[in-house]
C-alpha cells in the first residue's frame, strides 16, 4: 500500500522529443527532488535522449548526480567564495554571479550569470569592464540569462536578450555561448537567426519533464474504511464527525509532501475571492485534500499524518473499499513517492 507515481512512459517520452526538436542544444535541469522522478531516474533520460549537459541546483547534487550521468554537470547556484567545499570532478561547470566569483575560480569552468529583469543574482552591466581581465584566468564556457516567466509590462524576451549581447559585445565580452531560461521556442529561434555566431543554450526543466500533465499521475492507496456517525469523536484532536460517512485512510503524507502549498501569485477578483474563501473555510478546519474520490476532491478529516492522511466521505458517496487507489493532485516538486509505476 504506497503512494504511488504511475507514469505513461512512451507518452512521456515523446513529450521529452517535441521539446528537445524545438530547442536545439537544450540543457535539462535536474534539481530539487527531480521535477518528482528524482535525480538518478532524470539522469538516466538525459543520457537516453543523449545531451551532452544536465543542469543541477547545487554542488551537494551535483556530487550525488555525477556518479548516475557521464557528461557535464552545470551548477545553476553561483559561486559565493568561503561556501563549503564539494569535491567534484572536472566537468562540472559553476555558475557565477559577480565579478569576486569569478576572481575566486582561478582554472575553473564556469559560465557568468548577468543580472536580468528578475533581479535575483547576476553581473550588473557597470561591472562589465571588471570581467575582461578576470575572465583570462578561467576557462568561460558562456554567458547566462536567467529570465522571467511574466511580463505584465509587455516588455519583450528577446529584446532583453539582444540588450545584454550588445552591452556584452560594448565590454569587448567573448559571445560564443548564451546560456538562456524561459525562452519560447520561437524566441530562441529569433535570436539565433540573429546572432549566427552564437549559440543559444536553453535550460529547461519544467517543460521538459511536466509539460504533459496526462503523462503522470499520483494515487494513494486505500489502507482503512471507518464507518462514523455525526457526533462520533476521532482522530489525535478527537474532533466530531460533522454528519454520517467515512473515515478513510489514504497512503500520503506529509512526508511525501501532502499538505504542503507554495504561495501563489494572485491576479484578478476571482482568484483572490477563492483564496479568501479557502482562508476562511481553514479557520474552521475545512481543508480541501488532493485526493479524489468519486469525481470529487475530498475533505480532510484532519491535518494530514506523517505517512497517511484521513480523509472525510459523506454517506451520500460510494464507501471506498481498501485496496481502491485514489488519485492525488500533487505538485511534483513537493513530492516524494513510494514506488514508480510505468505503464
Amino acid at each position: 500500500m504506497a503512494l504511488s507515481l504511475y507514469v505513461d512512459t512512451a507518452r512521456w517520452r515523446a513529450h521529452q522529443k517535441s521539446v528537445i526538436d524545438q530547442f536545439p542544444g537544450l540543457i535539462p535541469v535536474c534539481k530539487g527532488n527531480g521535477y518528482g522522478f528524482g535525480h538518478e531516474r532524470l539522469a538516466e533520460e538525459t543520457a537516453r535522449f543523449g545531451a551532452d549537459m544536465l543542469a543541477v541546483g547545487t554542488t551537494y547534487e551535483a556530487a550525488k548526480i555525477k556518479d548516475w550521468f557521464g557528461g557535464d554537470l552545470l551548477v545553476l547556484t553561483p559561486f559565493r567564495r568561503g561556501e563549503e567545499p564539494v569535491p567534484l570532478p572536472d566537468r562540472v561547470i559553476r555558475s557565477v554571479s559577480s565579478v569576486d566569483g569569478v576572481h575566486a575560480l582561478v582554472g575553473a569552468r564556469v559560465v557568468i550569470e548577468v543580472m536580468s529583469s528578475m533581479k535575483r543574482h547576476g553581473v550588473r552591466e557597470e561591472e562589465l569592464g571588471q570581467l575582461a581581465s578576470a575572465i583570462e584566468d578561467v576557462r568561460l564556457e558562456g554567458f547566462a540569462l536567467h529570465l522571467p516567466l511574466d511580463r505584465p509590462d509587455g516588455t519583450d524576451a528577446v529584446e532583453e536578450v539582444i540588450a545584454w549581447m550588445d552591452r556584452l559585445r560594448a565590454a569587448r565580452l567573448p559571445l560564443h555561448t548564451m546560456f538562456v531560461s524561459h525562452l519560447r521556442a520561437e524566441e530562441q529561434a529569433r535570436l539565433q537567426q540573429q546572432f549566427p555566431q552564437t549559440r543559444f543554450r536553453a535550460r529547461i526543466g519544467t517543460r521538459l519533464w511536466l509539460g504533459d500533465h496526462e503523462a503522470t499521475e499520483y494515487r494513494g492507496s486505500v489502507l482503512d474504511v471507518t464507518r462514523v456517525a455525526k457526533g462520533d469523536r476521532f482522530g489525535y484532536r478527537q474532533q466530531k464527525a460533522a454528519s454520517d460517512g467515512w473515515l478513510v485512510v489514504v497512503a500520503g503524507g506529509t512526508s511525501h509532501g501532502v499538505g504542503l502549498e507554495a504561495p501563489k501569485a494572485m491576479h484578478g477578483v476571482m482568484p483572490r475571492a477563492k483564496g479568501v474563501a479557502r482562508a476562511g473555510l481553514a479557520t474552521v478546519n475545512r481543508n480541501l485534500s488532493p485526493f479524489v474520490w468519486a469525481g470529487k476532491q475530498r475533505w480532510f478529516a484532519e491535518p494530514p499524518h506523517m505517512q497517511v492522511s484521513i480523509l472525510f466521505v459523506p454517506a451520500d458517496a460510494q464507501e471506498p473499499q481498501v485496496g481502491d487507489e485514489l488519485v492525488a493532485h500533487l505538485r511534483h516538486t513537493t513530492t516524494q513517492y513510494d514506488r514508480l509505476v510505468e505503464r
